[in-house]
């Protein structure tokens, strides 16, 4: 059996480089934005007005649940939360 090496483990689980790529967009929001909430020391109550969603969903992002949210509503809550995204575009490796 050979052995493969990936950089991320979305590029290991993933079938496209494409959703390899959305995924990790993701997940660094999401780890970002639970950073914020942390070092906040909010309750997911005052998270959830500040990023203008229900508690619930605070829930779900703190619970790593990936699958709930879209790039669009993750950029929406970090400008909600008052914070920038800063970006760079590579060539692939």
């Amino acid at each position: 059996m050979k052995t493969q090496t990936f950089k991320s483990v979305w590029d290991a689980i993933e079938n496209t480089p494409e959703e390899a790529e959305n995924m990790k967009l993701r997940s660094a929001l999401m780890r970002d934005l639970q950073k914020h909430i942390e070092a906040r020391g909010w309750k997911q109550a005052e998270a959830a007005e500040a990023f203008h969603v229900t508690q619930p969903r605070i829930s779900d992002l703190l619970r790593g649940k990936i699958s709930l949210f879209s790039l669009d509503t993750l950029v929406n809550m970090v400008a909600a939360a008052g914070l920038h995204i800063d970006m760079r575009v590579m060539e692939a490796a």
